[in-house]
């Protein structure tokens, strides 16, 4: 049995396949956690979803931006943008089941490997949460995604807006803050504020801010979190922190990292494999939401 986290998909399908094939992947022995950023960009969103759907519980699937922009497009909240490829979803005869499922994943996932626990989630963890928190954060916006008030979660769901998060948060402000800081965040104050312009790597943060895994004393730093959404960041493998977008989409490669436990409270082994993609288009096409 082996365990696999598998950075930002974008519709590559051609490039998940050879990934897996890479991975002599078999559903009914490994389990496969894909950090979200399921859909768009790439040539066959759809084909991604139909694949991970087979796959059942083998395949656990973060929501990232571009999934949640797709179920507001499909919802009529939002058209799509130019850049989109999410015709394949939209007009698919099995439409309704792919959206469905969909907007059934999670917006975080919290495992304990050897007494560790692995934190995963789409962008990053603002520095005050816990792991704890994080999970009940994310299961709040998960309740009201797979509730009726989905329609009024996704009108509300794009802004900036607060751009802290404070306990005393109500509504969809709430849940916009979470959204946010889970989907979309790479560099934040030391307290927390988060800025949402700034795309390039770590070294590039604007004054004031930094990496959102660089806060000092930040809550989840005794644990590993798990991340994709930051492509300009690459590949990152630390004790503490896990980045697994290696721009795929964009022309670079689809990335999985193998991940053992080795009992006796030896560290984890960890492998990571990786497939480059046909798909060529340029960073900079890239946009603030999704």
């Amino acid at each position: 049995m082996a365990l696999y986290l598998i950075g930002d998909v974008q519709g590559c399908d051609a490039a998940l396949q050879r990934l897996l094939d890479t991975l002599a992947f078999s559903p009914s022995r490994d389990t496969l956690f894909l950090l979200g950023d399921l859909v768009n960009r790439g040539p066959d969103s759809a084909a991604v979803l139909r694949r991970l759907m087979g796959y059942d519980n083998a395949a656990r699937c973060l929501l990232g931006n571009h999934d949640l922009h797709l179920l507001a497009v499909a919802h009529g909240v939002r058209k799509p943008r130019r850049k989109d490829t999410l015709d394949g979803v939209l007009n698919a005869p099995d439409r309704q089941p792919l959206l469905h499922w969909l907007r059934h994943q999670p917006m975080a996932l919290l495992e304990t490997l050897e007494n560790k626990d692995l934190l995963m989630v789409h962008a990053g963890v603002l520095p005050a949460w816990t792991a704890i928190k994080t999970i009940a954060l994310a299961r709040e916006v998960e309740a009201v995604l797979q509730s009726p008030a989905a329609g009024e979660f996704f009108h509300a769901m794009y802004g900036d807006a607060p751009a802290a998060w404070n306990d005393a948060l109500t509504g969809m402000d709430r849940i916009r803050v979470i959204v946010n800081a889970l989907t979309r965040l790479r560099f934040c104050t030391a307290e927390g504020t988060m800025e949402f312009e700034a795309k390039d790597s770590a070294n590039a943060a604007p004054t004031g801010y930094m990496p959102w895994f660089a806060v000092p004393g930040r809550k989840t730093a005794n644990i590993t979190v798990a991340f994709g959404h930051w492509s300009t960041l690459g590949w990152l493998g630390r004790t503490d922190v896990l980045a697994m977008d290696t721009g795929c989409v964009w022309g670079g490669s689809l990335s999985a990292l193998r991940v053992e436990t080795q009992g006796h409270g030896i560290p984890w082994r960890t492998e990571l494999i990786q497939v480059p993609c046909e798909q060529a288009q340029k960073p900079g096409d890239c946009i603030s939401w999704p």
